[in-house]
């Protein structure tokens, strides 16, 4: 069995209209948008669908030497002390994967909030919630000034949001916030509870708890309209209305909530420099870092991570393993691989995506 684990496309149906730039990625002769905007890498989450729960989505499926491809998620587990390994003295488990997609927008994305781990855990018996980051990637050239938006800049009262949901006054809505600008290589740390809506336009990688949990109080966009049971996680409009943390993130204390910055771990003589994008004094929920390679580049590391290519090319090697890595292709690196080397004649960078420290 060779160590490193190649994913092919997983795309995902959602709610909205998107994935022009992923059929790019995938080579596809006519790009064009569709309900298909996500991309789930090396998911062992199944997407929650409302009146498609007869087709399974999300779960990433892996080639097997037969032919016969198998769930990702099955193959950790016929040997998930290798793929997974410890944090201290307890055991990985399935529940420790952060969910990793592509996401490419062609709309702004619906108004949402997604719990935290203290509300899944105890108001839906759930083991995780869903706090979520953002690396933006690209953004469309014909979007001028791509943007997201986040946290209440002018929080509504609670009754009052009741209010605009129930009647979907969408512009009262929108007035509680301002337009966060973005730009490629930004990075952004949403928590659990903050309301929040993605602009059109972005090619984004999106980390987050491996939860399909979301509160959605828009409930139509581009002519789809939410059915019922989807808007507010099968819950009624009280419970929904817990999830929201309704306290004020005023425009200048956006960056220093949302925004993270990346830090250097670690540079050689070569220029290759590992950063730290978002880490344990940020969230619990999963560690992202950048490795940018010129060279040569050894590295260590104990804990299995997803790797994603976003710029140039080059290889991986573990021991006589090497493995060609190229723009955009994704990949998984076991915990069981203690050490390994990135080469790059041209230059290569790689965002990791590794689990929280629970």
């Amino acid at each position: 069995m060779k160590h490193i684990i190649k994913f092919t496309a997983n795309r995902v149906w959602r709610t909205y209209q998107g994935g022009k730039l992923l059929d790019t990625i995938e080579k596809k002769s006519n790009p064009e948008d569709s309900s298909f905007p996500e991309d789930w890498i090396g998911s062992t989450v199944e997407a929650r669908n409302v009146g498609r729960e007869h087709i399974s989505e999300g779960l990433a499926m892996v080639p097997t030497e037969d032919g016969q491809p198998v769930a990702f998620r099955d193959l950790l587990k016929q040997n998930q002390g290798y793929f997974l390994g410890q944090e201290g003295d307890k055991a990985r488990t399935l529940d420790d994967i952060p969910l990793v997609k592509y996401l490419d927008s062609a709309t702004r994305l619906h108004f949402q909030a997604h719990p935290t781990r203290e509300f899944a855990q105890q108001r839906l018996g759930l083991p995780r919630g869903k706090t979520e980051a953002y690396v933006i990637l690209e953004t469309r050239e014909e979007v001028s000034e791509p943007y997201i938006y986040a946290g209440f800049q002018r929080p509504p009262s609670r009754e009052q949001l009741k209010e605009w949901i129930e009647t979907q006054d969408i512009s009262s809505i929108e007035a509680c916030f301002d337009r966060i600008a973005v730009k490629p290589g930004d990075v952004f740390l949403i928590p659990g509870g903050r309301p929040h809506a993605l602009g059109e336009g972005i090619l984004m990688l999106e980390i987050m708890e491996p939860s399909d949990l979301a509160v959605r109080f828009e409930f139509e966009r581009c002519g789809y309209v939410i059915p019922e049971q989807a808007r507010f996680m099968n819950q009624g409009i009280e419970t929904a209305l817990d999830v929201f943390d309704f306290s004020p993130v005023p425009p200048e204390q956006v960056d220093a909530e949302f925004r993270c910055h990346p830090k250097v771990l670690n540079t050689d003589a070569q220029g290759n420099t590992l950063e730290e994008l978002i880490g344990a004094q940020d969230t619990s929920c999963f560690t992202i870092r950048r490795a940018s390679v010129s060279g040569k580049f050894s590295r260590e590391e104990e804990a299995f991570f997803f790797g994603v290519v976003t710029q140039g090319s080059g290889t991986l090697r573990i021991g006589d393993e090497v493995t060609e890595l190229k723009q955009w292709e994704r990949f998984f690196c076991p915990a069981g691989v203690r050490e390994f080397e990135y080469a790059s004649t041209s230059g290569m960078s790689i965002l990791e995506c590794y689990p929280g420290n629970t």
